[in-house]
Protein backbone atom coordinates (compact mmCIF):
# COMPACT_ATOMS: atom_id res chain seq x y z
CA UNK A 1 0.00 0.00 0.00
CA UNK A 2 1.83 3.28 -1.07
CA UNK A 3 -0.38 5.97 -1.14
CA UNK A 4 1.13 9.55 -2.61
CA UNK A 5 0.52 12.52 -0.34
CA UNK A 6 2.86 14.54 -2.14
CA UNK A 7 1.86 16.98 -5.52
CA UNK A 8 0.98 14.78 -8.14
CA UNK A 9 0.11 15.63 -11.54
CA UNK A 10 -3.93 15.72 -12.48
CA UNK A 11 -3.07 13.02 -14.90
CA UNK A 12 -1.28 10.19 -12.50
CA UNK A 13 -3.79 11.35 -9.03
CA UNK A 14 -6.35 8.84 -9.84
CA UNK A 15 -3.97 5.85 -10.70
CA UNK A 16 -1.32 6.86 -7.89
CA UNK A 17 -3.24 8.04 -5.07
CA UNK A 18 -3.59 5.16 -3.07
CA UNK A 19 -1.99 1.37 -3.13
CA UNK A 20 0.14 1.77 -6.05
CA UNK A 21 2.23 -1.63 -5.90
CA UNK A 22 4.66 -2.03 -3.14
CA UNK A 23 8.61 -2.15 -5.34
CA UNK A 24 10.09 -5.61 -4.16
CA UNK A 25 13.39 -7.48 -5.69
CA UNK A 26 12.76 -10.98 -7.16
CA UNK A 27 12.32 -13.52 -3.89
CA UNK A 28 13.84 -16.68 -5.24
CA UNK A 29 16.34 -16.21 -2.53
CA UNK A 30 14.09 -14.68 0.57
CA UNK A 31 11.36 -18.04 -0.79
CA UNK A 32 14.41 -20.42 -0.26
CA UNK A 33 14.74 -19.93 3.57
CA UNK A 34 10.72 -20.13 4.26
CA UNK A 35 9.97 -23.67 3.32
CA UNK A 36 6.27 -22.69 5.30
CA UNK A 37 5.44 -20.69 2.23
CA UNK A 38 5.03 -22.34 -1.02
CA UNK A 39 6.43 -20.01 -3.31
CA UNK A 40 6.62 -22.52 -6.60
CA UNK A 41 4.67 -22.56 -9.60
CA UNK A 42 1.93 -25.79 -8.46
CA UNK A 43 -0.19 -23.72 -5.85
CA UNK A 44 -3.28 -26.18 -5.63
CA UNK A 45 -5.43 -22.89 -5.22
CA UNK A 46 -8.59 -22.60 -3.20
CA UNK A 47 -11.01 -23.10 -5.94
CA UNK A 48 -14.64 -23.77 -4.29
CA UNK A 49 -17.70 -25.49 -6.09
CA UNK A 50 -20.14 -22.32 -8.18
CA UNK A 51 -22.51 -20.56 -5.71
CA UNK A 52 -25.76 -20.83 -7.89
CA UNK A 53 -26.95 -17.66 -5.67
CA UNK A 54 -23.73 -15.60 -6.65
CA UNK A 55 -23.70 -16.93 -9.84
CA UNK A 56 -27.32 -15.35 -10.54
CA UNK A 57 -26.34 -12.15 -9.77
CA UNK A 58 -24.38 -11.97 -13.08
CA UNK A 59 -25.03 -9.79 -16.32
CA UNK A 60 -25.85 -12.02 -18.81
CA UNK A 61 -22.92 -11.60 -21.23
CA UNK A 62 -20.63 -12.63 -18.49
CA UNK A 63 -22.23 -15.27 -17.40
CA UNK A 64 -22.47 -16.80 -20.99
CA UNK A 65 -18.96 -16.22 -21.69
CA UNK A 66 -17.87 -18.56 -19.08
CA UNK A 67 -14.90 -16.51 -17.75
CA UNK A 68 -13.75 -14.05 -15.98
CA UNK A 69 -10.66 -11.58 -16.91
CA UNK A 70 -8.62 -10.77 -14.07
CA UNK A 71 -6.02 -7.79 -14.18
CA UNK A 72 -3.59 -8.06 -11.97
CA UNK A 73 -0.77 -4.91 -11.31
CA UNK A 74 2.31 -7.06 -10.56
CA UNK A 75 4.05 -6.54 -13.98
CA UNK A 76 8.21 -6.41 -13.25
CA UNK A 77 9.16 -7.83 -9.83
CA UNK A 78 6.07 -7.46 -8.02
CA UNK A 79 4.79 -7.14 -4.23
CA UNK A 80 4.59 -10.53 -2.28
CA UNK A 81 2.98 -11.64 -0.48
CA UNK A 82 0.25 -10.29 -2.58
CA UNK A 83 1.30 -10.56 -6.20
CA UNK A 84 5.01 -12.01 -7.69
CA UNK A 85 6.63 -14.11 -9.54
CA UNK A 86 6.74 -18.15 -8.40
CA UNK A 87 10.54 -19.53 -8.51
CA UNK A 88 9.59 -20.53 -12.30
CA UNK A 89 9.78 -16.40 -13.05
CA UNK A 90 6.75 -16.73 -14.55
CA UNK A 91 3.70 -18.48 -12.58
CA UNK A 92 2.33 -15.59 -11.01
CA UNK A 93 1.14 -16.40 -7.49
CA UNK A 94 0.44 -14.50 -4.25
CA UNK A 95 -2.82 -13.35 -2.03
CA UNK A 96 -4.68 -11.69 -4.88
CA UNK A 97 -4.58 -14.38 -7.80
CA UNK A 98 -5.69 -16.87 -4.78
CA UNK A 99 -8.58 -14.48 -3.91
CA UNK A 100 -9.33 -13.85 -7.54
CA UNK A 101 -9.54 -17.66 -8.76
CA UNK A 102 -11.90 -18.04 -5.58
CA UNK A 103 -14.06 -15.96 -6.06
CA UNK A 104 -14.37 -16.82 -10.25
CA UNK A 105 -14.49 -20.74 -9.16
CA UNK A 106 -17.54 -19.23 -6.59
CA UNK A 107 -19.48 -17.38 -9.68
CA UNK A 108 -18.57 -21.02 -11.74
CA UNK A 109 -16.39 -18.86 -14.78
CA UNK A 110 -13.00 -19.92 -15.49
CA UNK A 111 -10.52 -17.34 -14.18
CA UNK A 112 -8.39 -15.55 -16.88
CA UNK A 113 -5.52 -14.04 -14.78
CA UNK A 114 -3.51 -11.28 -16.92
CA UNK A 115 -0.26 -9.62 -14.92
CA UNK A 116 0.55 -5.93 -16.09
CA UNK A 117 1.64 -2.68 -14.85
CA UNK A 118 -0.01 -1.14 -12.07
CA UNK A 119 -0.96 2.01 -14.74
CA UNK A 120 -2.02 -0.44 -17.37
CA UNK A 121 -5.06 -2.34 -15.22
CA UNK A 122 -6.75 0.90 -14.53
CA UNK A 123 -6.53 1.56 -18.36
CA UNK A 124 -7.93 -2.15 -18.87
CA UNK A 125 -10.70 -1.29 -16.21
CA UNK A 126 -11.83 1.40 -18.12
CA UNK A 127 -11.70 -0.18 -21.37
CA UNK A 128 -13.47 -3.52 -19.95
CA UNK A 129 -10.89 -5.48 -20.87
CA UNK A 130 -10.48 -6.45 -17.36
CA UNK A 131 -13.76 -7.04 -15.53
CA UNK A 132 -11.86 -7.71 -12.31
CA UNK A 133 -8.89 -5.98 -10.70
CA UNK A 134 -7.13 -7.54 -7.70
CA UNK A 135 -4.24 -5.73 -6.81
CA UNK A 136 -4.08 -4.01 -3.05
CA UNK A 137 -6.26 -1.07 -4.43
CA UNK A 138 -7.56 0.94 -1.63
CA UNK A 139 -10.79 2.38 -1.69
CA UNK A 140 -10.88 6.16 -2.58
CA UNK A 141 -13.37 8.49 -2.87
CA UNK A 142 -11.61 9.88 -6.07
CA UNK A 143 -11.53 6.13 -7.31
CA UNK A 144 -15.23 5.75 -6.80
CA UNK A 145 -16.18 8.08 -8.87
CA UNK A 146 -15.27 5.52 -11.52
CA UNK A 147 -15.13 2.55 -10.42
CA UNK A 148 -17.13 0.20 -8.15
CA UNK A 149 -16.04 -1.30 -5.13
CA UNK A 150 -15.96 -4.75 -2.91
CA UNK A 151 -14.16 -4.78 0.73
CA UNK A 152 -12.32 -8.23 0.75
CA UNK A 153 -9.24 -7.11 3.45
CA UNK A 154 -7.82 -4.33 5.53
CA UNK A 155 -5.69 -1.69 4.73
CA UNK A 156 -3.05 -1.74 7.31
CA UNK A 157 0.39 -0.64 8.15
CA UNK A 158 2.89 -2.26 10.24
CA UNK A 159 6.03 -1.52 12.54
CA UNK A 160 8.52 -3.67 11.87
CA UNK A 161 11.24 -4.04 13.89
CA UNK A 162 14.37 -6.41 14.69
CA UNK A 163 12.94 -9.89 16.25
CA UNK A 164 13.03 -9.61 20.15
CA UNK A 165 12.80 -5.87 19.92
CA UNK A 166 10.65 -5.96 23.25
CA UNK A 167 8.83 -2.69 21.24
CA UNK A 168 5.18 -2.27 21.07
CA UNK A 169 3.75 0.77 19.12
CA UNK A 170 0.17 1.81 19.82
CA UNK A 171 0.36 5.66 20.21
CA UNK A 172 2.80 8.41 18.75
CA UNK A 173 4.54 8.50 22.43
CA UNK A 174 6.09 4.94 22.10
CA UNK A 175 8.06 6.03 19.04
CA UNK A 176 9.58 8.71 20.92
CA UNK A 177 13.17 9.03 20.77
CA UNK A 178 13.34 5.96 18.37
CA UNK A 179 14.76 5.82 15.05
CA UNK A 180 12.22 5.23 12.22
CA UNK A 181 12.44 4.77 8.76
CA UNK A 182 9.96 4.92 6.18
CA UNK A 183 9.24 5.15 2.43
CA UNK A 184 9.57 8.90 0.75
CA UNK A 185 6.49 10.13 -0.48
CA UNK A 186 3.75 7.54 1.33
CA UNK A 187 0.84 8.12 2.85
CA UNK A 188 2.80 5.78 5.99
CA UNK A 189 5.20 9.31 5.80
CA UNK A 190 2.25 11.19 5.84
CA UNK A 191 1.57 9.21 9.59
CA UNK A 192 5.14 9.05 10.59
CA UNK A 193 5.27 12.83 10.12
CA UNK A 194 2.43 13.52 11.98
CA UNK A 195 3.16 11.29 14.91
CA UNK A 196 6.86 13.03 15.14
CA UNK A 197 4.92 16.06 15.07
CA UNK A 198 2.55 14.68 18.30
CA UNK A 199 5.73 13.63 20.22
CA UNK A 200 7.58 16.92 19.84
CA UNK A 201 4.17 19.24 21.01
CA UNK A 202 4.39 16.39 24.16
CA UNK A 203 7.79 17.53 24.69
CA UNK A 204 9.39 14.18 24.48
CA UNK A 205 12.31 13.11 22.85
CA UNK A 206 12.31 13.86 19.03
CA UNK A 207 11.35 10.58 16.22
CA UNK A 208 14.56 10.49 14.40
CA UNK A 209 12.99 9.82 10.37
CA UNK A 210 15.10 8.02 8.01
CA UNK A 211 15.14 7.12 4.69
CA UNK A 212 16.13 4.08 2.15
CA UNK A 213 16.03 3.48 -1.10
CA UNK A 214 14.81 -0.19 -0.98
CA UNK A 215 13.29 -2.37 1.10
CA UNK A 216 16.46 -4.63 1.53
CA UNK A 217 18.27 -1.65 2.77
CA UNK A 218 15.61 -1.00 5.35
CA UNK A 219 16.30 -4.91 6.50
CA UNK A 220 20.05 -4.42 6.94
CA UNK A 221 19.12 -1.48 8.73
CA UNK A 222 16.94 -3.14 11.15
CA UNK A 223 19.43 -5.80 11.74
CA UNK A 224 22.45 -4.22 12.48
CA UNK A 225 20.77 -1.70 14.44
CA UNK A 226 20.65 1.48 12.35
CA UNK A 227 16.95 1.99 13.24
CA UNK A 228 14.75 0.61 15.91
CA UNK A 229 11.36 0.50 13.33
CA UNK A 230 10.27 0.30 10.48
CA UNK A 231 6.72 1.80 9.09
CA UNK A 232 5.61 0.35 5.74
CA UNK A 233 2.80 -2.03 4.34
CA UNK A 234 1.90 -4.52 6.42
CA UNK A 235 2.10 -7.28 3.73
CA UNK A 236 5.20 -6.72 3.01
CA UNK A 237 6.46 -6.73 6.37
CA UNK A 238 4.38 -9.47 6.76
CA UNK A 239 6.08 -11.64 4.16
CA UNK A 240 9.52 -10.64 5.21
CA UNK A 241 8.68 -12.15 8.75
CA UNK A 242 7.58 -15.03 7.34
CA UNK A 243 10.17 -15.73 5.02
CA UNK A 244 13.45 -14.54 7.42
CA UNK A 245 12.36 -15.29 10.95
CA UNK A 246 14.50 -12.14 11.52
CA UNK A 247 11.88 -9.53 12.03
CA UNK A 248 8.65 -9.08 14.09
CA UNK A 249 5.66 -6.97 13.94
CA UNK A 250 5.76 -4.57 16.79
CA UNK A 251 2.10 -2.47 15.66
CA UNK A 252 -0.46 -2.09 13.37
CA UNK A 253 -2.37 0.94 12.15
CA UNK A 254 -5.23 1.76 9.44
CA UNK A 255 -3.17 2.50 6.15
CA UNK A 256 -6.12 5.67 5.99
CA UNK A 257 -4.75 6.89 9.12
CA UNK A 258 -6.67 7.50 12.82
CA UNK A 259 -9.89 8.33 11.47
CA UNK A 260 -10.74 5.80 9.02
CA UNK A 261 -10.15 2.21 8.72
CA UNK A 262 -8.46 1.87 4.88
CA UNK A 263 -10.27 -0.88 3.29
CA UNK A 264 -8.57 -3.12 0.16
CA UNK A 265 -11.52 -4.40 -2.61
CA UNK A 266 -12.01 -6.33 -5.68
CA UNK A 267 -12.62 -3.38 -8.42
CA UNK A 268 -14.57 -3.13 -11.30
CA UNK A 269 -15.62 -0.54 -13.93
CA UNK A 270 -18.32 1.75 -12.26
CA UNK A 271 -22.11 0.52 -13.00
CA UNK A 272 -21.05 -2.87 -15.14
CA UNK A 273 -23.70 -4.84 -13.01
CA UNK A 274 -20.64 -7.48 -11.67
CA UNK A 275 -20.16 -5.38 -8.60
CA UNK A 276 -22.82 -7.71 -6.77
CA UNK A 277 -22.13 -10.59 -8.19
CA UNK A 278 -18.85 -10.30 -6.26
CA UNK A 279 -20.00 -9.33 -2.64
CA UNK A 280 -21.87 -12.34 -3.00
CA UNK A 281 -19.02 -14.15 -3.54
CA UNK A 282 -16.85 -12.60 -0.82
CA UNK A 283 -19.66 -13.65 1.61
CA UNK A 284 -19.92 -16.76 0.60
CA UNK A 285 -15.81 -17.40 0.52
CA UNK A 286 -16.28 -16.38 3.72
CA UNK A 287 -19.14 -17.92 5.26
CA UNK A 288 -17.27 -21.70 3.85
CA UNK A 289 -14.15 -20.82 5.83
CA UNK A 290 -11.72 -20.65 2.21
CA UNK A 291 -11.30 -16.80 2.73
CA UNK A 292 -9.52 -17.56 6.22
CA UNK A 293 -7.16 -20.22 4.53
CA UNK A 294 -6.61 -18.01 1.63
CA UNK A 295 -5.40 -15.25 3.85
CA UNK A 296 -3.74 -17.82 6.44
CA UNK A 297 -1.59 -19.29 3.36
CA UNK A 298 0.37 -15.56 3.06
CA UNK A 299 0.36 -14.47 6.59
CA UNK A 300 -2.25 -11.96 6.81
CA UNK A 301 -5.35 -13.05 9.02
CA UNK A 302 -4.50 -10.37 10.56
CA UNK A 303 -6.11 -8.64 7.58
CA UNK A 304 -9.13 -10.03 7.83
CA UNK A 305 -12.71 -8.61 6.99
CA UNK A 306 -16.01 -9.77 8.52
CA UNK A 307 -18.08 -9.60 5.45
CA UNK A 308 -17.49 -8.02 2.41
CA UNK A 309 -18.78 -4.17 1.53
CA UNK A 310 -19.88 -2.35 -1.95
CA UNK A 311 -18.75 1.45 -2.03
CA UNK A 312 -17.76 2.09 1.70
CA UNK A 313 -16.11 5.40 2.73
CA UNK A 314 -13.13 5.36 0.83
CA UNK A 315 -10.11 7.92 1.42
CA UNK A 316 -11.17 11.42 1.13
CA UNK A 317 -10.15 13.18 -1.76
CA UNK A 318 -7.20 15.70 -0.84
CA UNK A 319 -8.73 19.11 -0.04
CA UNK A 320 -12.18 18.47 0.30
Amino acid sequence: MRTKWMVVSAVLALSLTACAAPEEKPVAAAAAAAPALNTGPEQNRIVPAKDEAAAALLPPDVKASGKLVIGVGAAGSGFPPLAFAATDNKTLIGNEPDIAVAIAGTLGLEPVLENTSWENLFIGLDSGKYQLGASNITVTEERKLKYDFVTYRLDNLAWLAKKGSGLTITKPADIAGKKVSVSSGTNQEKILVEWADEVKKAGLAPVDIKYFQTNQAVYLALGSGQIDVHLGPSPSAAYHVSTTGQTEIVGTYSGAGKDLQGLIALTTKKDNGLIKAYAAAVDKLIASGDYAKILQRWNLANEAVQKAEVNPPGLPIEGK
